[in-house]
């Protein structure tokens, strides 16, 4: 190889080495970049999971009432909460007032009276549009059994409307209805809100032997029930198809 051939192949291969060295240099930057972001990452993931929420437990299977309003017997179990409220929810199903219907009832949050058995129960809940807007001020009217499944047709025992509050919750405090001739367990109710069609609807109890061969039982009316210190508690929302 001649000496000019000797000088070119230097001078490319010093000309290669120049590039390569900043393309080195370059590389070996990323790939601390890179794991600064990653480190990074992991650092925002770690603390992420500081902060998620523990996830609630799922309530415990209800027990059925017994036909002569006593209950099985169960461990305490703490009430769910209402479901929490959707845009465009369905409203509460209408059904049937019954024969037994009285207007003119006490205004009253308590249809609990001295002498009168039963299995207490304290009964809360919400009333909403819709749109999950809170409807203060609703009308409910309540009516239902005594212990033995005889309505009182004479006066108002266990009969008594009320109206919600600001934020449209409500709270009644009565006794488990006992069962009807032909009918499961339930309550009656009426609601409207201020200046619109009224809703009379039934609430029914879960784990009713009688919910399937009823008629009109609609499960989508069914209480949320739990057993309490001195009874049941249950829970209700209302949804109302107002504007």
């Amino acid at each position: 190889m001649d000496t000019q051939t000797v000088l070119r192949y230097s001078r490319r291969s010093l000309w290669l080495r120049a590039l390569l060295v900043p393309l080195t240099a370059v590389i070996a930057a990323c790939g601390g970049l890179g794991r600064r972001a990653e480190q990074q990452q992991a650092a925002v993931a770690q603390e992420t999971e500081k902060v998620q929420p523990t996830a609630a437990p799922a309530p415990a299977a209800q027990s059925g009432e017994q036909k002569q309003g006593t209950t099985a017997s169960a461990a305490t179990t703490e009430l769910p909460a209402t479901p929490a409220c959707e845009d465009d929810d369905d409203p509460t199903p209408p059904q049937t007032a019954g024969p037994f219907y009285t207007p003119n009832t006490p205004l009253r949050t308590s249809l609990l009276e001295p002498g009168l058995g039963g299995t207490r129960l304290l009964l809360s809940g919400q009333v909403l549009s819709t749109k999950c807007t809170p409807i203060a001020g609703a009308l409910l009217d309540f009516w239902h059994t005594d212990d033995a499944g005889d309505y009182d047709n004479e006066g108002y025992t266990f009969r008594g409307h009320q109206f919600a509050d600001a934020a449209g919750r409500f709270t009644l405090e009565t006794i488990v209805p006992g069962i009807y001739p032909g009918r499961t367990r339930h309550i009656h109710v009426r609601v409207q809100a201020p200046n619109q069609p009224i809703l009379t609807t039934q609430l029914y109890f879960p784990g009713e032997s009688g919910n399937q061969g009823d008629g009109i039982f609609d499960p989508v009316l069914l209480l949320e029930l739990a057993d309490a210190a001195n009874g049941k508690e249950a829970q209700f929302t209302f949804v109302l198809d107002v504007p």
